[in-house]
């Protein structure tokens, strides 16, 4: 199903895939991605929206493609509706992989991995098959790291180095607690960094985040809050939104992914990093490979690399060991797809 818009624009549109894009994340995210908050005010697009093969999601798919032309974007060309992934993802320049299946009452996290192997398997095959030549791949459906690794393997054509999974949620997340800590605005925070899986083990790292151009631990001269309470609310975030409004982190998981895309379509300021999970080098003990989260900086061409040099101390080595236990536990799970 398609739905042309009309555009005053002679800018060649990109074309945006994104899964899931009838679910809570999708409803939020759409709009900000026809309106320009993504790829920016000049830049048209044509969505192609891709749900499940059941009839509920894809009605509501309709429902929200119906929105999307009651709002009149002037940027949005057109309108792709489909449950079929080779569909979809045809031509594609940014795949942005939301969906994934929830973990259910009584279901363990190896579970849930398991369960969406083959969904990732089969995207990543598509992509691999259908997309654009310079595709990027952005995962947020959770786990989010080893699908991310999934999706990566099973699109042996596309290069490593353009895939990418979601800890930008956390880092605005450790950033917002650190401001509201030491009494400051948000924008007075920077190089808020999350290394590790996207999970309760992450490491939110207060030691190299600065506050006003000082380290954050200095800063906020409470380490006990810094080790204990701030890390814990980090980690523990989205079962805290879960348990307050019934229902899983959906306008600021949207609002992270067009920052994560942001930060890898422009230049980062110099002497910056943003947190994004990518494939390991082998850098600061994690293991050669896996999809974690690192200090990463974008240069003016839209390469990225892991920022090198920074010192771990004994806090941060524990820490940062634990969550690459858990993301090498959960390859392990994975490995026959891999």
């Amino acid at each position: 199903m398609s739905t042309a818009m009309s555009t005053a624009t002679s800018t060649a549109p990109l074309r945006v895939a994104v899964t899931g894009a009838a679910g809570q994340i999708g409803y939020a995210l759409l709009p900000r991605i026809a309106s320009g908050q993504m790829f920016g005010p000049e830049q048209p697009v044509i969505l192609q929206l891709i749900e499940i093969p059941v009839e509920q999601p894809m009605k509501a798919l309709e429902g929200v493609a119906l929105e999307l032309e009651d709002c009149a974007f002037p940027l949005l060309h057109d309108t792709i509706l489909t449950s079929d992934p080779n569909v979809g993802f045809k031509d594609a320049d940014w795949c942005l992989l939301v969906g994934s299946k929830p973990r259910g009452a009584g279901m363990e996290r190896n579970d849930l991995i398991l369960e969406n192997g083959p969904i990732f398997t089969g995207q990543g095959r598509a992509i691999n098959d259908r997309a654009a030549s310079d595709v990027r791949v952005v995962v947020v459906g959770n786990p989010c790291n080893t699908n991310c690794l999934i999706c990566m393997h099973s699109a042996p054509d596309v290069p490593d180095e353009r895939f990418s999974a979601m800890t930008r949620l956390d880092q605005n997340r450790a950033q917002n607690q650190l401001a509201r800590k030491a009494g400051v605005p948000s924008s007075a925070v920077t190089n808020t960094l999350v290394w590790g899986n996207h999970s309760a083990t992450q490491v939110p790292d207060f030691f190299h985040t600065m506050i006003d151009g000082r380290p954050a631990n200095e800063v906020i001269a409470d380490e006990a809050w810094l080790k204990g309470e701030f890390l814990t609310t980090v980690q523990k975030r989205g079962a805290a939104i879960i348990k307050a409004r019934g229902l899983s982190s959906a306008a600021s998981a949207a609002n992270a992914l067009v920052d994560h895309v942001r930060d890898f379509r422009r230049a980062t300021p110099k002497g910056e990093w943003r947190s994004a999970c990518v494939k390991s080098d082998g850098s600061y003990g994690t293991s050669e490979g896996l999809i974690s989260s690192f200090p990463v900086r974008v240069d003016a061409k839209g390469d990225w690399e892991i920022v090198p040099g920074l010192e771990l101390n004994a806090f941060l080595e524990a820490k940062i060991a634990a969550t690459v236990a858990e993301l090498e536990q959960e390859r392990d799970v994975v490995a026959d797809l891999l």
